[in-house]
């Protein structure tokens, strides 16, 4: 497989919010299924930067270094060698226009560009999002180092997925492949969420509003790298 897109992913605030796995269903491409830890389906808003990002190894000027805000979903597919578990995104939120043009355009995926804006003051860690006067924020005081995370635990189940799934259409399902080491996590002591769920993603997650997470960490992060997609399915 040829890798289409590296760089690094930093500082990844993840609040993990279990739901209902109905108001997913018609999210879910053709050729996976929904993945559930310990019975819990969850759904995670991920705040992190992208660094030094390269496509096809060329550095793209003022498209560098940049935040990233999403809310992804876990599902998995089987094949005769081996089950792929991987993430399908409601939305990514990016502040430049350029970015969010092309993946929309050539890759089906969900983007959008808003404002945004971090900050990293010792232990507090902070990312902004905002279009016109809609505002929506993320806060933590980052605790103890606690590890890469155990075997089959929840912290495993959030950050070991590898693979991207996207629905292009009624029919049609593309994969691509997400290669990054095993993350160390961090403990939150603290957190401020201020975000409309329903107004972001839809009125189904309007419920997420004031709601607390089933958990929280923060993700070191490292230099990942994501190859070139396929299509699996294509019933069109």
């Amino acid at each position: 497989m040829r890798k289409f897109l590296t760089a690094k992913w930093h500082d990844l605030v993840m609040a993990n919010y279990e739901v209902p796995p109905e108001i997913l269903a018609k999210r879910v491409p053709d050729g996976v299924e929904l993945d559930f830890h310990e019975g819990k389906c969850f759904v995670s808003l991920v705040a992190f930067m992208f660094l030094d990002t390269r496509v096809l190894k060329i550095p793209v000027p003022f498209h560098i270094n940049f935040e990233e805000v999403n809310l992804r979903f876990y599902v998995k597919r089987e094949t005769a060698a081996e089950t792929k578990r991987g993430v399908v995104f409601v939305k990514e939120i990016v502040p430049r226009f350029a970015i969010a043009f092309v993946a929309r355009t050539f890759y089906g995926e969900p983007y959008e560009a808003w404002q945004m804006n971090h900050s990293k003051t010792g232990k507090t860690l902070s990312y902004g999002w905002r279009k016109g006067a809609f505002e929506n924020s993320v806060k933590v005081e980052i605790g103890l180092n606690k590890g890469v995370p155990a075997e089959n635990s929840h912290g495993e189940f959030v950050i070991e997925h590898y693979w991207g799934y996207t629905k292009r259409g009624a029919n049609r399902t593309d994969e691509y492949k997400v290669e990054h080491p095993k993350w160390e996590l961090f403990a939150v002591d603290k957190y401020e969420i201020k975000a409309d769920f329903g107004k972001l993603y839809g009125a189904e997650f309007a419920f997420l509003n004031g709601a607390k997470p089933y958990s929280i960490f923060m993700a070191k992060g490292s230099e990942i790298s994501v190859y070139k997609g396929a299509k699996i399915m294509d019933n069109g």
